[in-house]
């Protein structure tokens, strides 16, 4: 087995504890699935804090607590929180690692979410989802991040999407929650329950191991080879566990965020950037707005919460269709179909002549989307960067989607005020286009190859470069 030394050279360590390969080489095991458990528990209850907004919002319109302007300052104020939660993440986790990133962020929407249940006025409110955003966005970026640097190539689409499933269906069950909990109860509990759940994970989850690979990048090697070994014994358990791959070692070397601009990665940046926009635009330009939208076309509260409920069933199924496909139609080539889709299926939601026919395309959009989460942000875009800096990659991506946060509600707004939802869809529509081209262009496929392989290279003709190969021309 593998010391726990560094060699030195120069200015950088290349490392012998090979934490790439060893984990690649682990079947799943307890350690795999206590990893998934204690990620997901945190990401579900993000998720169900950012999908109550739908249910939450319409009622406050309802009643006459908000109308369409404060809901737009409410979901904006959401996504600066976030934007600042994105980036923040993505530097906390690269620098102080992933496992303080989770916790940090998970107390901060937590506590957020019990104080917005007692929020006096919609300003008040909407200054606590400011303050919900921030842990919000933090852990988005770092929970879909790290889960696929635990997991070995051949199943990391699936188990990612795993992630997602968990993370997802938080969308279905926010918003039957809201359906049954709103009308009679009101919108405070939905935030107090949350934040109570949230803090009960945050007691459970000091049980997360941090990232090996983490670890080993930071030089921390005694650390990343305990849990490595714990891993190994656990995983061996069933059967003896394959030789080690003979690949090139990891180099301990300081990064910039500059880097991520560089002319080695800012084809992947751009590719990640985009996905994100794409994505967003269609959950915060559409989907939260489905409740609302239905209430505006005349139908009662309860129906049209109980209308975005069997739609929102699209989410998890979304995410259920990644587990089965991530690994087997690959990352690239499964965006552009999904999008393609999801273009036409927001089509014909614009031109449904009836509320049976809106709830079932409607469905069909929501799965689409989250298929399109489950492929690409759950597992495509960490893939695409290296350990050192995967969180501010991730991070980058994540402000830019939050950017589009931000704005998408005021975007959703004007649009619907001058043509009502087809023109929201018009917008939705043009951005999965653009988003189907970029991929189609400038994609790289990243399915069953080792997060080392995927890595860029290091500067051409560095001897400690991870790999001779060209990685960007392998489609």
């Amino acid at each position: 087995m593998p010391g726990a030394e560094g060699t030195t050279t120069a200015d950088t360590t290349v490392s012998t504890v090979n934490a790439g390969p060893r984990l690649d080489r682990l079947p799943i095991s307890g350690f795999h699935k206590r990893v998934l458990w204690l990620i997901g528990a945190g990401m579900f209850l993000d998720s169900f804090d950012v999908y109550l907004a739908g249910g939450v919002l319409g009622a406050l319109t309802k009643t006459g607590w908000s109308n369409l302007q404060l809901n737009a300052a409410f979901l904006s104020s959401t996504f600066i929180g976030m934007l600042l939660g994105a980036f923040a993440a993505g530097v906390l986790g690269d620098a102080k690692g992933r496992k303080f990133t989770y916790q940090f962020n998970l107390a901060v929407f937590g506590l957020a979410s019990i104080a917005g249940a007692f929020a006096p006025n919609m300003t008040w409110l909407i200054v606590c989802r400011f303050f919900m955003g921030l842990g919000l966005g933090a852990e988005i970026v770092v929970g879909y991040g790290s889960i696929g640097e635990f997991m070995p190539p051949a199943v990391r689409g699936k188990w990612s999407a795993m992630l997602s499933l968990m993370t997802n269906s938080a969308l279905f069950f926010s918003t039957f929650l809201g359906y049954l909990i709103i009308p009679s109860i009101g919108w405070r509990a939905m935030f107090a329950m949350v934040g109570v759940g949230a803090m009960i994970v945050w007691v459970i989850r000091k049980k997360m191991p941090e990232s090996p690979r983490w670890l080993e990048s930071k030089g921390r090697y005694e650390e990343a080879e305990a849990i490595l070994r714990a891993a190994e014994e656990e995983s061996s358990r069933a059967a003896p566990l394959p030789p080690i791959a003979d690949v090139p070692r990891t180099v301990t070397r300081k990064t910039t965020l500059l880097e991520l601009f560089g002319p080695a990665q800012i084809r992947r940046t751009f590719v990640s950037i985009v996905v994100q926009v794409a994505v967003n635009m269609v959950i915060y330009g559409f989907i939260v707005w489905v409740p609302t939208f239905l209430m505006k076309q005349g139908i009662g509260m309860a129906s049209s919460l109980g209308y975005s409920s069997l739609m929102a069933l699209g989410g998890p199924a979304g995410a259920l269709l990644g587990v089965f496909l991530a690994d087997r139609i690959g990352r690239r080539n499964g965006l552009i179909v999904v999008s393609a889709l999801a273009a036409v299926v927001g089509w014909l939601y614009g031109h449904s002549t009836g509320v049976e026919m809106a709830t079932l395309l409607g469905f069909l959009l929501f799965t689409l989307t989250y298929l399109l989460v489950a492929l690409g942000i759950a597992t495509y875009i960490p893939e695409l960067f290296a350990t050192e800096n995967r969180m501010r990659a991730n991070g980058i991506a994540g402000c830019a989607g939050r950017i589009t946060g931000i704005f998408a509600p005021q975007l959703v707004v004007v649009m619907y005020t001058a043509g009502g939802v087809k023109d929201v869809l018009s917008m939705i529509i043009g951005t999965l286009v653009v988003m189907t081209v970029v991929l189609a262009v400038f994609g790289i496929e990243t399915n069953r190859r080792s997060l080392e392989d995927i890595a860029p290279s290091l500067e051409p003709g560095d001897p400690l470069a991870r790999s001779p190969l060209s990685h960007e021309s392998q489609r």
